[in-house]
């Protein structure tokens, strides 16, 4: 059985949802819409400011920005649980992707697209 954090949340969130039929609104499409306003919602935070600012936010701001992190959290766990996709495994099958992409030692200190190596 599968005890990990993100199983855990993952069947958490699916509960929660099925307790207030909500399911029946929780298709890929939607959740991923979701997704993509939460995100939004979070970058507002951050929108016009220096980026020394960004990195010191005030206690009350960051506490937004946490929350806004949350959202956006449980709209993915709560997308990859419907499609049946493993994020970690995602995720490291993306990075192996990077890491021949992004060449440590042809990208280091260059902010580049791999295309443009």
């Amino acid at each position: 059985m599968d005890t990990s954090p993100i199983r855990i949340l993952s069947d958490k969130l699916r509960e929660f949802a099925r307790e207030r039929d909500w399911e029946q609104f929780h298709t890929p499409k939607n959740l991923a819409t979701a997704l993509v306003v939460e995100a939004a919602e979070l970058v507002e935070h951050f929108q016009w400011l220096r980026d020394h600012e960004s990195a010191s936010l005030s206690a009350e701001k960051l506490k937004q920005v946490e929350m806004e992190m949350g959202d956006v959290f449980i709209y993915l766990v709560r997308l990859a649980d419907t499609l049946g996709i493993d994020l970690f495994a995602a995720a490291e099958e993306k990075m192996a992707i990077n890491a021949e992409r992004y060449p440590a030692d042809k990208v280091r200190g260059k902010a580049l697209k791999y295309k443009e190596l």
